[in-house]
């Protein structure tokens, strides 16, 4: 009887320890086996966008968009539905009116949250346009040293992310200025004069975005995505200061005749910054003539794969400069929207 017990218990064990040795074989597999890159993923990673800045602007003046089929439809709803992801904002520090304020940028914040895109924030540190002709100090800077600037672009980036967090909007991305090829906050951190004035201001923005925002991405943007030359100049300067950012941005309005060209340059530069800094890549913004759709469209699906190339996947994303300005709206023609206010065939590139 005892024989037989000990028979059967020993036959159990050996039966347990078959399924054991099954279940942890399974799942030493499992763990073994190759994730998916969450790099491949359009929806959730590559960022399709657009800076629609000009949007509550545009609205108060009457402008009206429309879907296809020709249904009245809100601008950032009418983006999101061809395949935007992602939105971008610009920020003046003291604008002469309301619009790319503060509180006009949480406006347009609070509306991008709600249909779940994603928000990049663009500081010009400036009370206007901030681009690589015009890099000027707010009026209430103006006569302030470098170090004074410092401090002044540190609060006003922590006061506006503040404010984004105070209603639970994180962004993705943040750019500490804009269109930088020469500096910022001229003549204290023109780059040409001062390259160590310019990247201690880069870190002063940097230091407080990650303040408010640790996760979000800061990004040093310069024009011209295609001149190689211009970004060593800037980037290599920044790296002998030491410089902090983790994203290099790049604008991109290429002409109707000259687009496969500017690309492949500009494939070879984002490589290159990748190479060179070890840093992510992104096209923050980018547009051509708004009358040649189908060409501006060629011209998007070629910048989208070649970004979508990027050693490393690092190549991050593709946003178009306010494509719902249509009818000349303050005097631009490179948007993607028809005279009808109709999104044109440019935009399908990002579906």
């Amino acid at each position: 009887m005892h024989v037989f017990l000990l028979i059967s218990f020993l036959s159990v064990a050996v039966e347990n320890m078959k399924h054991f040795i099954i279940f942890f074989s399974w799942l030493i597999f499992s763990t073994c086996i190759e994730k998916p890159d969450p790099y491949m993923s359009d929806i959730y990673v590559f960022a399709k966008g657009a800076d629609v800045s000009w949007l509550t602007e545009m609205e108060a003046n009457e402008k009206k968009f429309y879907n296809n089929a020709g249904a009245q439809t809100e601008g950032m709803a009418l983006l999101k539905s061809v395949g935007v992801n992602t939105i971008r904002l610009r920020v003046w520090v003291n604008p002469v009116n309301y619009w790319n304020s503060k509180q006009d940028v949480l406006a347009k914040a609070i509306r991008a949250k709600n249909l779940g895109l994603r928000i990049m924030i663009d500081f010009h540190y400036s009370d206007t346009w901030a681009d690589p002709g015009h890099q000027t100090k707010p009026a209430a800077w103006a006569t302030q040293g470098i170090n004074e600037l410092k401090s002044l672009l540190a609060l006003h980036t922590i006061d506006v992310l503040n404010t984004l967090k105070l209603y639970h909007i994180t962004p993705e991305w943040v750019q500490v200025g804009n269109e930088t090829n020469d500096g910022i906050l001229w003549p204290e951190g023109k780059a040409s004069i001062n390259m160590a004035n310019y990247a201690a201001l880069i870190n002063s923005g940097y230091d407080a975005v990650k303040s408010v925002f640790p996760n979000a991405k800061v990004i040093v943007h310069l024009s011209n995505g295609w001149d190689n030359a211009l970004f060593r100049w800037n980037f290599d300067g920044l790296q002998t200061y030491h410089a902090k950012f983790d994203v290099i941005g790049m604008s991109l309005y290429p002409l109707v005749t000259n687009w496969q060209q500017l690309n492949m340059q500009c494939l070879a530069n984002l490589n290159d910054m990748v190479d060179r800094y070890n840093k992510e890549v992104m096209i923050v913004e980018a547009g051509m003539a708004w009358d040649s759709p189908q060409a501006c469209k060629s011209f998007l699906e070629d910048l989208i794969n070649k970004t979508k190339s990027v050693a490393q996947y690092k190549g991050l994303g593709v946003l178009y400069w306010e494509p719902q300005a249509y009818a000349q709206w303050q005097g631009y023609t490179l948007g993607a929207f028809d005279s009808n206010g109709k999104p044109t065939v440019a935009l399908s590139a990002f579906q």
